[in-house]
């Protein structure tokens, strides 16, 4: 819990800090890092909350099989900033290409494998991901 606290003051104190040097400052695994920073990003970005009845075509998220009812909450995912596809594992697809330093193709087959199974069409995005990859393995070649 320590470390936590200690991540979580030194991001505070440098919000734009790289992962590996919040690593060399308090000693936390990049896991530990990572996991901080979409903590606090789920605290200063609250969630929106709507009520039912509910818009056309909005998702329903974490209601399992609960009876919808006049109370009953439900969480909009923020499409622009942190959609869900990208958010699944508590690591966003983006903090680690840039944590790997990755370029724009190997970017791009981590972006398309990630959301291959949340997005709606996977073997389109397992598709893309490979064209990628190939473009990746050609310029290594030349």
């Amino acid at each position: 819990m320590k470390n936590g606290m200690s991540v979580r003051k030194f991001l505070k104190q440098n919000p734009k800090a790289a992962t590996k040097a919040v690593m060399r400052a308090t000693g936390a695994s990049a896991s530990s890092v990572y996991s901080m920073r979409w903590k606090m990003r789920q605290e200063a970005e609250p969630s929106v909350v709507l009520r039912y009845p509910l818009p056309p075509k909005t998702r329903m998220l974490g209601c399992g099989d609960s009876p919808i009812t006049d109370k009953t909450e439900f969480i909009m995912p923020d499409p622009v900033n942190h959609p869900a596809h990208y958010t699944t594992g508590g690591v966003e697809t983006i903090d680690f290409i840039e944590a790997k330093k990755l370029n724009y193709n190997l970017g791009n087959v981590v972006k398309y494998i990630t959301r291959a199974d949340h997005k709606g069409n996977r073997i389109e995005d397992l598709q893309k991901a490979k064209w990628y990859l190939e473009r990746e393995i050609l310029s290594a070649h030349i």
